[in-house]
């Protein structure tokens, strides 16, 4: 009988070597799962605070956000540390969609606020911070909605023509914009885009299609 069959009819396996042995699950996962993991966390809480917050407004509770978006609060506060990181990171992809509307060559001012228009209709985060610094001089605004605003401001201010009435003394834009994002309510967006152009068209500004950017 060979020494194999001799092992084996005796009970007796040869184990590998240490270093032959098969590795562990850890072990076998790629060196960047981690990374991957922590990004798909992020996209997560994202995706979960830009709903809740265009349902709630700003003040909308962080658990609720690590709740929808399936992890622990743990999670969340290792991604973003404070309630302003996490709106910072939902709101400018809404004020970068009216920049980028805004550095069309064809871009004109009514084209802008169509798709300013859209985002108020589409969340109340944005409406506040909108309504919030048209208000100013008020000293409770948070840091980040003042910077958020002033970058609207620039891309709205950039396509003012003189004449246009909401060209009229420095505080006024903002100041309109306000107005319609207050008047900017109801059950569907639908009724929220309608009341939107009634505020508009009572202030005599022609808005453009009402729509989000696209590339």
């Amino acid at each position: 009988m060979g020494a194999r069959a001799c092992r084996y009819a005796l009970g007796v396996t040869q184990r590998p070597a240490p270093d032959q042995r098969r590795p562990a699950n850890d072990e076998r996962r790629p060196a960047n799962d981690g990374r991957r993991a922590a990004a798909r966390n992020r996209a997560a809480l994202i995706a979960a605070a830009r709903e809740i917050y265009a349902e709630s407004g700003l003040n909308a509770p962080l658990s609720a956000i690590a709740r929808r978006a399936g992890v622990g609060q743990g999670v969340l506060y290792r991604h973003f540390p404070d309630r302003a990181a996490v709106a910072t990171a939902v709101l400018d992809e809404n004020v970068r969609q009216i920049e980028q509307v805004a550095a069309e060559p064809a871009a004109d001012i009514a084209l802008v606020l169509g798709v300013l228009t859209w985002h108020q209709t589409q969340s109340a985060a944005f409406i506040s911070i909108l309504h919030a610094e048209g208000a100013s001089g008020a000293s409770g605004v948070p840091a980040y909605a003042t910077a958020l605003s002033e970058r609207v401001e620039r891309a709205l201010r950039g396509h003012l023509a003189p004449g246009h009435p909401l060209a009229g003394e420095r505080g006024d834009l903002m100041v309109a914009v306000a107005m319609v994002s207050g008047a900017v309510t109801g059950p569907t967006r639908e009724h929220r885009e309608r009341r939107a152009l009634a505020a508009w068209r009572l202030l005599g500004v022609e808005v453009g299609p009402v729509r989000p950017f696209e590339e």
